[in-house]
């Protein structure tokens, strides 16, 4: 629910991936392309003759640097979003005070304080605990299929508290050593194969992968992709997604995606062995070896829990008949920025240990959260105010909806959704949020279709890619980890993209339609 970042893990707008030659040369060459273009297109764009105000046009130029040099990695993304937020101000399309406002929104405290609670969780080890718990269960340590289906239960659970890329890096040591473990009674009948070679270290691989990111979809603050795009939804549509409606469509999806990924995933990398001597009493022992849950451990849980509570008490307000008039003022002041925030400060105030003094959070380990999401989140929700306040979304739009022929909402919603994990393969989540949003709510408005629906569905489609080592950072930290061939990713990625694909548009169809009717 709540996305952290750590210094070791891949963060959410980068993708840290171990490349061969061939993929280095690749990569190398998308970067120089984007470099050498970056300039003569804002040019172009902002020279071209059109029927759009100046100011319309010098977005559309920025627009445009921005969306290539997201697609190239040219420089890192935050960096791109920066950029493309100061160039707003220089080339007069609206004044410094108005472009850097975003900056100080609901949404970017929220990721903030968000943050801070998820690194306190990290730096005292409360996921690890909770991931050795589950392992540890009775009869899971003892078959290959339920220890590989736990670990991506765990990453689905864990994930929707601190970010996807956190929870596969937290996973993936304890994957390796059973991976290790199970390799070695393998070997003994297959020596021809090397550890990283077996099917089993593949499935348990892709089951800390798929698990993390299907799980980054539970709520809201689950990942940055969730929080810029409820941000840019709210921006360009007045609509606020709370979180009991965002769980009413994402719980569902979650449960019978991960279902299928589950089966999906044994079928096409079925271990060599169905059993592991030894197995459950080796999760046991490291679970033994974390000792009794400290103070520090009691104090996030407690803090991250009231959070939590206040979270959603809005929406549960809501369905109260006749609720007292201090309990609708209490309510509408529970911002959501806010109240992690304080939770987080709280963190900074209380000991690690009774009668100690070093807090449960210390600075040196707060500055090491995700700042370019931060900066990301800002950056996002500023051009996307841009586009409203240009209106330049609603030119756009009105061209793309009579361009495409669009003009009902399932046509709308599978070309959100199509469009959307196609980019998420090749591109951060956050920035397909970032160029998928601000294209298809303005065909929406020009269709005269609720944009709700195809917005929420092109946001879960752009955390969906599942394909390539660079589709998503828990992707990238299990390739990293030398037991996930790519062609075994490409193979079982495909087949899950194209579930996906049937999935969203049909929890779009039904339970999303009927949430925001």
């Amino acid at each position: 629910m709540i996305p952290a970042s750590a210094p070791e893990t891949a963060s959410a707008t980068t993708s840290a991936v171990p490349l061969t030659s061939r993929e280095t040369k690749v990569d190398r060459i998308r970067r120089l392309l984007g470099t050498w273009l970056a300039l003569p297109l804002l040019v172009v764009v902002l020279l071209v003759p059109t029927n759009l105000s100046t100011e319309q046009q010098s977005l559309l130029a920025v627009l445009a640097l921005v969306i290539l040099l997201w697609l190239t990695e040219a420089l890192p993304i935050p960096v791109t979003a920066l950029l493309g937020v100061s160039l707003l101000v220089v080339l007069g399309v609206a004044p410094a005070a108005e472009v850097f406002g975003a900056f100080g929104s609901t949404t970017v405290f929220l990721v903030i304080g968000a943050f801070l609670i998820a690194r306190a969780m990290t730096v005292h080890g409360l996921d690890r605990r909770f991931a050795l718990s589950v392992l540890s269960l009775p009869g899971v340590g003892y078959s290959t299929y339920r220890t590989a289906l736990a670990f991506g239960a765990v990453a689905l659970v864990i994930s929707g508290f601190i970010s996807s890329s956190a929870t596969a890096a937290m996973l993936l040591p304890i994957g390796i050593g059973i991976a290790n473990t199970v390799g070695k009674i393998i070997q003994e009948a297959h020596p021809e194969k090397t550890i990283s070679e077996l099917r089993f270290s593949c499935l348990v691989m892709l089951s800390i992968a798929y698990g993390a990111s299907v799980g980054g979809l539970l709520t809201p603050v689950s990942g940055p992709a969730n929080l810029i795009g409820r941000g840019l939804i709210e921006q360009q549509t007045g609509t606020t997604i709370n979180f009991v409606d965002w769980m009413l469509i994402s719980v569902p999806y979650i449960v019978v995606m991960g279902a299928i990924m589950a089966v999906v995933l044994c079928l096409m990398n079925r271990p060599e062995v169905r059993h592991i001597p030894g197995g459950q009493e080796l999760f046991r022992e490291q679970r033994r070896s974390l000792g009794r849950m400290s103070f520090a451990e009691g104090v996030v849980i407690t803090i991250f829990g009231t959070v939590v509570l206040l979270w959603i008490a809005p929406s549960l307000v809501d369905f109260l008949p006749s609720p007292p008039e201090w309990v609708t003022q209490l309510s509408d002041h529970l911002n959501e920025g806010a109240l992690p925030v304080i939770g987080a400060a709280l963190l900074f105030c209380i000991p690690a240990r009774r009668g100690g003094r070093e807090p449960v959070l210390s600075w040196p380990d707060a500055v090491k959260i995700d700042w370019g999401t931060v900066l990301l989140v800002g950056a996002g929700l500023t051009l996307g105010s841009m586009m409203t306040e240009t209106e330049l979304a609603t030119t756009l739009g009105t061209g793309l909806a009579n361009a495409t022929g669009v003009s009902t909402t399932f046509a709308l919603t599978t070309l959100a959704v199509v469009f959307g994990l196609i980019v998420s393969e090749t591109v951060s989540n956050t920035a397909s949020v970032g160029i998928l949003l601000p294209i298809i709510i303005p065909i929406a408005a020009a269709a005269n279709i609720d944009p709700m629906v195809p917005a929420m569905a092109g946001i879960i489609a752009a955390s969906s890619g599942a394909m390539l080592p660079i589709s998503t950072p828990p992707n990238a930290i299990v390739y990293g980890s030398g037991m996930v061939p790519i062609s075994r990713m490409v193979r079982t990625g495909v087949i899950c993209d194209l579930i996906s694909i049937v999935l969203i548009i049909g929890v779009a169809m039904t339970i999303m339609s009927m949430v925001f009717s």
